[in-house]
């Protein structure tokens, strides 16, 4: 049995019929200029547990709306979003967002900014509590850095940071907002295994927002791709290619030519 088969088969052990996250004709309008300018229009999709999707289109399409919308930053102006069956009109805990900008305190150190979340919630003892942050100093590679300052350390480690700080609060829903758009290409590479590996390990529903068609085909197990003008989803592509995935690999051209296809047209 491949990894992609027993991965397949732990979905359908552990996911629920509801899904984890869902949007329902979610449709949003602005002003622009005294106008009404229709953004969204009905856009619908699903993503259950565990699951990695990705969401692609040109720029202008409303995929930052969108995932504001998801966050609770912004209610729809028509339609619903749920999770895991209930209603959502607010940010909540169930859901953390990664930003492409920093979003660090600088004043606090590496390690402080990872615990920072943890502060106020019922998570055990003390001993317990620096043992997580131990943990996920590990898990992104920045034990050795755990006392410098944000201004001290690369963008690939602040994005690092983040995720660590994110993760261990574990919420049912992770949204990431094109977290590695202003990185270079190696450090964009290692992050992108980086997440995937973090993925693995303490799995978590994921909606990952890029512009970047090979971004997008390692790392979703499915891919929504949204039109423009207004937004809306075109077609949702699901990716059946072998983990770890690299661009040389085979299949993975296919998936790159439909998805060039569509946005260049």
């Amino acid at each position: 049995m491949t990894a992609l088969q027993e991965r397949t088969e732990l979905y359908q052990r552990q996911a629920s019929p509801v899904p984890a996250l869902e949007a329902t004709d979610v449709t949003m309008r602005f002003k622009v200029n005294g106008v009404l300018k229709t953004v969204l229009d009905r856009i619908s999709f699903a993503t259950f547990r565990n699951e990695f999707t990705c969401i692609v289109g040109q720029s202008g399409c409303g995929k930052t709306t969108l995932l504001n919308i998801l966050a609770g930053f912004l209610p729809p102006s028509e339609g619903k979003v749920t999770v895991m069956g209930k209603a959502i009109c607010r940010p909540g805990p169930d859901r953390c967002v990664v930003f492409q900008e920093d979003t660090l305190f600088p004043w606090l150190t590496v390690r402080e900014n990872i615990a920072f979340g943890l502060k106020g919630k019922e998570r055990g003892s003390t001993d317990h509590l620096k043992e997580e942050v131990n943990r996920f100093l590990d898990l992104v590679g920045l034990t050795d850095y755990q006392n410098y300052l944000p201004r001290e350390i690369s963008s690939g480690m602040k994005q690092r940071v983040e995720l660590a700080r994110v993760l261990i609060l574990r919420p049912h829903i992770i949204l990431m907002d094109e977290p590695f758009a202003s990185l270079d290409y190696r450090t964009r590479r290692e992050m992108q295994n980086l997440l995937v590996s973090l993925w693995q390990e303490l799995p978590q529903t994921i909606l990952f927002v890029t512009h970047d068609v090979d971004e997008a085909i390692v790392l979703g197990d499915k891919i929504e791709i949204m039109d423009i003008n207004p937004g809306r989803v075109h077609e949702e592509l699901h990716i059946p290619l072998e983990r770890p995935r690299h661009i040389n690999q085979s299949g993975f051209s296919s998936y790159r030519d439909k998805l060039h296809r569509f946005l260049c047209d």
